[in-house]
């Protein structure tokens, strides 16, 4: 005798299967949509209409005897992984929170655990299946070649896929020794140096492989970066195993005019290794030693470094086969000559790395004058005289900035538009970020907010003026992604930059075109060029 609540017991169990196979099955489909890619099913997460896979796997692990070589291929499975939380960033410092501005970045805030098996991307798109050929904007973290990930808050693509339509990848890749120890220039770690750099080409290779699949156009693929990204895509446009897998580019305060030496990279790897008692020679042992212990003994060089007052010499891509020669210099690059870019810088960049906010006029001249001598009052006049309103602090970040960044990012953006080819646009953000009552001016990265159309971080703020800078500038990234030219509606028109013009997109109060905006200073810090230091990112 079968018992009345037994037979509720299978008929729900029979109409629970039944609600599975049908509706309740199609209504996890749409939350947890599942796309296919070359190497396996993938499910991802929709968030207001937007579908989220994160901790994609482009890469094997780094660890073991994977450690130092290029990047190795993912084996394929079977089934579905889940790719619904933040894999692995790579082996670093973590970031340091005793300058407030390290609050308003949140460089400290980088989920999803540290290890080598960090070659991992994550991706937004606005459908993973209807095929809509949609533009691709795929952005490389800031932090140097040392520091940072594409888990970070400020990374996070789905505000910019939602406003674009467009499918939006980050990458993690290795960094520091991990990525760019040179282990000298014969055997199969010969081009050791250049390894992180190799993974970001493995990780376009899994776009121009899958893009489709998640509805984007492997025609139409943007690479930018700020800062250390930026410097990322400078060494990529130069480098020829890249070529062919990106159709323009973005370097955002992060102009790189040359590439690590060999001579550069065996002085300091040879330290590192010193200092764990081996030779480049011992690859095994080297591959061996705990990712933390050969972390810690990198950590321990730079700090012996700022113990002598010198600034931390760190890793960085070195010349071989994978990086051929210098990125711009003594040109741009004939690798990249028919890819439109934009270059950029923001107006007091420098002030991300000053913390003397009570900083004096006499301050900043005894700081100008260790550059330009007996001219630094004079300098400090022409400064003082362009701004009256700013402050000691940020005069001191500006003219650092214009000595510095600005310094490489007109002589980036001048030998591509004097190369020909394809054109190059050039942009200033003046806007300011109003944390701590807009002491900083506008600092290194407070356009990056905008760049992602993502306005929440605290660097930049959700204002009216800062929406519609988010508007103006996240619209010329993907315009220039979708057709090859920043140009569109919400945009003020904005000509190509040339060194008879100088033609640059001032991002402000009322954000509009104009020829040389800092002329002045530039041919100032153009006559006191044998002073500038070489590159800075």
């Amino acid at each position: 005798m079968i018992h009345r609540r037994g037979l509720m017991t299978m008929g729900g169990g029979a109409l629970l299967g039944a609600a599975l196979a049908g509706p309740g099955r199609a209504a996890e489909r749409d939350l947890f949509p599942v796309v296919e890619t070359t190497e396996g099913k993938v499910r991802g997460l929709m968030s207001g209409g937007i579908a989220n896979f994160k901790g994609l796997r482009y890469g094997a692990s780094t660890a073991g005897p994977n450690r130092f070589r290029p990047p190795q291929p993912v084996a394929p499975w079977k089934g579905v992984r889940d790719a619904l939380d933040y894999g692995n960033i790579a082996p670093q410092v973590p970031g340091d929170r005793r300058r407030d501005y390290a609050d308003l970045i949140f460089n400290d805030v980088q989920p999803g655990g540290m290890g080598e098996d960090c070659l991992v991307l994550n991706l937004w798109t606005p459908s993973p299946t209807d095929r809509g050929k949609r533009p691709v904007l795929v952005r490389f973290h800031g932090g140097g070649f040392y520091a940072g990930s594409s888990n970070s808050p400020g990374s996070d693509g789905e505000m910019l896929s939602r406003f674009g339509d467009c499918v939006v990848i980050t990458v993690n890749h290795r960094l520091s020794a991990f990525g760019y120890l040179y282990l000298g220039e014969t055997g199969p770690y010969a081009d050791s140096g250049a390894a992180g750099m190799q993974d970001l080409v493995a990780a376009l290779k899994w776009v121009s492989r899958n893009a489709e699949a998640f509805g984007g156009d492997p025609k139409r693929v943007l690479i930018f970066g700020q800062s250390g990204g930026g410097a990322k895509v400078s060494h990529m446009l130069g480098m020829p195993t890249a070529s062919g897998l990106y159709t323009s580019a973005g370097v955002m305060s992060g102009s790189r005019l040359v590439a690590q030496t060999r001579d550069e990279a065996a002085e300091i790897s040879g330290k590192l290794l010193k200092r764990l008692n081996l030779r480049k020679d011992q690859i095994r042992e080297l591959q061996a030693v705990p990712f933390s212990t050969l972390l810690s003994a990198q950590a321990d060089l730079e700090a012996g470094d700022r113990a002598k007052g010198e600034a931390p010499r760190s890793f960085s891509p070195v010349l071989g086969a994978t990086i051929p020669h210098h990125p711009f210099t003594p040109g741009a690059p004939a690798e990249s000559k028919n890819i439109p870019i934009i270059v950029s810088t923001t107006l007091d960049e420098r002030a991300y790395r000053e913390s003397n906010f009570d900083q004096t006029w006499a301050g900043v001249q005894a700081r100008l004058k260790a550059v330009v001598g007996d001219d630094a009052a004079s300098v400090l006049a022409a400064y003082r005289d362009d701004d009256p309103k700013a402050t000691p602090y940020v005069i001191q970040a500006r003219f650092i900035t214009d000595q510095t960044f600005r310094r490489n990012a007109t002589i980036l953006a001048g030998r591509k538009a004097q190369a020909g080819g394809a054109p190059v646009w050039s942009y200033l953000w003046e806007a300011p970020s109003p944390a701590y009552g807009g002491r900083y001016g506008a600092p290194h990265a407070v356009d990056v907010p905008a760049s992602m159309h993502d306005i929440r971080m605290p660097l930049a703020g959700p204002t009216a003026d800062n929406r519609r800078l988010a508007d103006e500038l996240a619209s010329a990234w993907i315009a220039l992604a979708a057709k090859g030219d920043p140009n569109n509606p919400k945009t003020p028109r904005w000509p190509a930059y040339d060194t008879a013009k100088r033609t640059t997109m001032v991002f402000g109060e009322t954000s509009k075109a104009v020829d040389d905006p800092r002329g002045r200073f530039r041919e100032m810090w153009d006559r006191y060029a044998a002073a500038q230091k070489p590159d800075e990112g």
